[in-house]
Parts: structure tokens; sequence; C-alpha cells
């Protein structure tokens, strides 16, 4: 049967039905858990640390505009419907959930490599999620630059959606969620830019380890 065929429910069963999938999901699930916790930690680290503040050039054009609800209208609107297609669709919720251990990693990697301050004319973005990883010394990060997690996050959701005309409005909201980003000087420039090309390199990278392991 395919994906277009069947219902949510029989692609679960079909899901739990074999065991390979089930010990693949139950380890996603461990893995995903273990780098958040570990993330946390980072992230706070990453708050205390001194770090360099560099020109941006398009931050001399546009803004500072607080467009805080904006940004989490779109945000957590993509995030509720990207959780709402992939819960029908368990390969795809696994799959892409694996992907985003693999670029929080990433993330992790470049935020380590290079120590950056936020912009001198940024307006903090107050995420409540977010808040719910923290400490509330340090409920609103700052620090946490290059690259913009929630533009990666996006474009990581509109790689890992299951049609065309998801991963267009997808696109349209990774797009969305840039600009606004840009505009409030939550993140430099570049951050926003190199944040899909993580999101790929994240995708691909998750897809050449299954395809080792089939």
């Amino acid at each position: 049967m395919t994906t277009s065929t069947t219902t949510p429910l029989q692609r679960w069963k079909t899901f739990f039905a074999d065991r390979s999938s089930v010990v693949s999901g139950i380890i996603t699930l461990v893995v995903v858990v273990l780098t958040l916790i570990s993330y946390t930690g980072f992230l706070q680290a990453v708050e205390r640390r001194s770090g360099v503040v560099f020109v941006d050039s398009i931050h001399r054009i546009l803004g500072p505009i607080d467009v805080t609800w904006p940004t989490f209208v779109v945000l957590y609107a993509s995030l509720i419907l990207a959780l709402g297609v992939l819960l029908t669709r368990p390969e795809h919720l696994f799959r892409t959930l694996r992907a985003y251990s693999i670029l929080v990693g990433i993330r992790v990697i470049c935020m380590a490599l290079l120590p950056l301050d936020p912009p001198m004319t940024t307006i903090p973005l107050h995420d409540p999620f977010v808040a719910l990883f923290t400490s509330s010394e340090h409920s609103t990060l700052t620090k946490d630059l290059f690259f913009s997690g929630h533009t990666a996050t996006l474009a990581l959701l509109a790689l890992s959606m299951p049609t065309r005309s998801l991963r267009i409005v997808f696109i349209l909201s990774t797009t969305a969620l840039a600009t606004f980003t840009v505009l409030q000087h939550v993140h430099y420039t570049v951050d926003v830019i190199v944040a899909p090309m993580a999101a790929l390199l994240a995708f691909v990278l998750n897809r050449g380890f299954a395809a080792e392991n089939q």
C-alpha cells in the first residue's frame, strides 16, 4: 500500500507491525530528548560568554522593527501544521526528528566555533517555548547566533513535507520568518542566509545515514 491510498491509522498500524521501525522510532525519541537536554545546557553557557559584534549592512538599511507577534504567529502556526501533517505519516515524522537532531548538532558546532554577541540594535525576541528549556535568568536568548534556529527549523520542515503544496507553504513561511528576524535585528543577516543551508545539510546527512542503514 502506498502512503497516498492509506489512512493515518493504517500507516501507524503498519509502522508498529515492523519491529525495526519501532526500535528505530524509540531510539529516535531517546536521541531527540537527550539532544534537547544537552542543548539546553549549551544555550545557557552561550548566554554567559562574550562574543564578537560586527556591522550588518542590511541592518543599517532596515529596522529595527518589533515584529514579535507576527513572528510567533508564523512560527507556531507552521509548527502546528507540521505536527498535524507528520503525525499522520510516522515514517516522515521520525525521519524529520532525526534530521532535526542533526540540525541541532550542526548549530551547536557553529555557535561553539563562532561566538557572537547580538547586534547593538537588536530587539529581543521573547519566545515562550524557549523559556521552557532555559533558566529564568536566560529565558530570552540573545546570543544563540549563527545561525537562526527558527529559520532553519522551518526550512527543514519545508524539505520534510510530503507534498509539493505543503513544501510551498513552508517555503513561504520560512521566507516570512527570515524577513521578520532580519527586521527585528534578532540575528545578523548572514545567520538567516546560512540557516536554510544548514537545514539542507541536516536533511541530506540524515537521508545519507538512512540509505546506509537500509
